[in-house]
């Protein structure tokens, strides 16, 4: 059924969204479906996250990754960090190769490289990766990482789902990234001259649980094959972002992959908007469709404040948020002509549950610096 969107406006207001805010204002927008639906932009006297204090489960997280600790070189058993019905997201670190092989029967899998460098062999053949890169993975997969520099990365399954690529509308599908620029695994000297008839262990995640299955050889054994699935490797140098020199384009925008319940979107350097009455900061949203968590890659987050590299925010969907106070004092002035920053967001439909691994992890101050 058709949304009601039959545009209104009532007192002070822009006649066009995050442009020329009346003075003194500061914008928040309201909206279904994310940003993909109807939306409404209010105007207020003061910043809508100027609160003096936030109790309750709402009060948005921070949690630095480089305080974790790990007991295992082992995807398999990797720190889990959030998790859903439809997704989990954990932390990985391998100082040297794996020495199995690993399959995910539980969804689809995609690894974002923070740190490192290696190769990965799987069914499909030999794939380099290194830092940036994105490394899709599908449900049913074996893998294992060969490491040349110490791996960090992000694991994000998809939980009895599978990854595609947004739609793109009106500005086409080479728009963002051109599906042409996907990598995929090769049948190559190097990936056969792994095959051996030494003895392997597959371990298997079903339903949360691991089994164990040992050949007397390398299950990684095909000599070709041709289709439509299969593992793909996209680098975040290789996305031209979609932007505006007259209005601050929303993250929906930026989506990288999606799902049936949860998009993952890229923030990469782009162009400030040039425009002297366009926004050049985030706008205040209240977005009560998706909790938004954010993994913090490389650069200056010009929307944060103590924000670096390896840190996560949690955002849960039923409250306002939006830029700092510093980015707000500097929205008026240009700071360079780019952002300097890459980040990898993930909006979910369902409310994200909090590990206790993460807790222990948690910057308390967080919900404090807006103030």
């Amino acid at each position: 059924m058709p949304w009601i969107n039959i545009p209104k406006v009532e007192g002070n207001a822009s006649r066009q969204a995050h442009t020329d805010l009346p003075a003194g204002t500061y914008e928040r927008e309201l909206g279904k479906e994310g940003f993909y639906g109807p939306s409404t932009q209010m105007y207020h006297r003061h910043p809508p996250t100027g609160w003096k204090t936030v109790e309750g489960p709402l009060r948005p997280h921070a949690f630095d990754t480089q305080k974790l600790v790990f007991s295992e070189d082992d995807p398999s058993e990797a720190a889990l960090l959030f998790s859903n019905a439809n997704i989990q997201i954990r932390l990985m670190k391998l100082e040297s190769d794996m020495a199995h092989l690993v399959r995910n029967a539980d969804g689809d899998d995609l690894i974002f490289m923070h740190q490192g460098a290696g190769d990965l062999y799987c069914d499909y053949g030999h794939l380099s990766f290194s830092e940036g890169d994105y490394l899709m993975l599908p449900r049913g997969t074996m893998w294992r990482l060969s490491v040349k520099k110490s791996v960090s990365a992000l694991l994000i399954e998809a939980t009895n789902d599978s990854y595609r690529l947004p739609e793109k509308g009106l500005v086409s599908n080479q728009a963002i990234f051109d599906p042409a620029i996907l990598d995929i695994p090769k049948i190559d000297e190097v990936f056969l001259a792994q095959q051996n008839e030494v003895e392997w262990r597959v371990v298997v995640k079903k339903r949360n649980r691991l089994s164990t299955i040992v050949y007397p050889f390398n299950p990684l054994d095909a000599v070709g094959w041709h289709g439509t699935l299969m593992p793909v490797r996209l680098n975040w140098r290789d996305i031209r972002p979609l932007m505006s020199h007259r209005y601050h384009v929303p993250p929906s925008a930026h989506t990288t992959f999606a799902t049936g319940r949860f998009v993952v979107c890229t923030f990469v350097p782009r162009p400030f908007e040039s425009d002297p009455k366009a926004l050049n900061v985030p706008f205040f949203h209240s977005n009560d469709d998706y909790d938004e968590l954010i993994f913090y890659h490389a650069g200056q987050f010009f929307s944060r404040d103590h924000i670096y590299p390896g840190m996560m925010t949690l955002h849960p969907c039923g409250i306002v948020h939006g830029p700092h106070p510093k980015a707000l004092l500097n929205a008026g002035q240009k700071r360079g002509t780019m952002t300097d920053e890459v980040a990898v967001m993930i909006d979910t439909r369902d409310a994200l549950e909090i590990s206790k691994q993460a807790e222990a992890i948690e910057w308390a101050g967080y919900v404090d610096s807006w103030k």
